[in-house]
């Protein structure tokens, strides 16, 4: 009895010793470099923003536009579905319900912005070319366009602070995805 008893006993304080401490599903080295080429490719897109629509006049400007959003777009789908079919989420298995939710939910609003920031430039590249200068549907679409530059700054804003959260907690989720500033074991 006394054996049973020590045996449960044990398994139930490495489980919950595994529950607590990092659970290392790291992400695979192409996870590491979508993620992070992702980042250097949005940072460009915003160095090479158009800041008058009547920029677009300029053909060999217009066409670069929509040949870096239509990439844009492909990079974007291509990790998401990389990213959902592949990896694992790298939060420990004791974090609370609430908090993988609103990490879920982060993450895909990030992925619906930032497709929605590309699809509304190639939008108004699309109206532009029709003659649509200006008018009630081209201001929507560019509305729609800088309101989703701002939910993407509040959401990287949110994701980068979360990560921080985690890196300063130590608890192997900022290792998993970060090459630097690593967490003490």
């Amino acid at each position: 009895m006394f054996i049973i008893g020590a045996d449960r006993l044990m398994r139930l304080k490495l489980m919950n010793n595994i529950d607590n401490k990092h659970t290392k599903p790291n992400y695979s080295f192409l996870a590491k470099l979508l993620h992070w080429c992702f980042i250097f490719l949005f940072a460009f897109g915003l160095y090479k923003q158009v800041d008058d629509i009547n920029q677009l006049e300029d053909i060999s400007f217009f066409r670069t536009e929509i040949v870096f959003a239509s990439v844009f777009l492909l990079f974007l789908t291509f990790r998401f579905l990389y990213m959902t079919k592949t990896q694992k989420t790298s939060l420990p298995t004791n974090t609370p319900k609430s908090q993988k939710l609103v990490a879920k939910i982060v993450h895909f609003s990030m992925y619906i912005s930032l497709a929605g920031i590309a699809f509304t430039g190639l939008m108004i590249g699309y109206f532009f070319s029709l003659g649509l200068k200006d008018g009630f549907l081209i201001e929507l679409t560019i509305g729609t366009h800088e309101f989703l530059v701002s939910v993407i700054y509040w959401l990287i804003s949110i994701h980068v602070i979360a990560a921080i959260y985690h890196r300063l907690k130590n608890d192997g989720v900022w290792d998993s995805m970060v090459p630097f500033w690593k967490e003490t074991k």
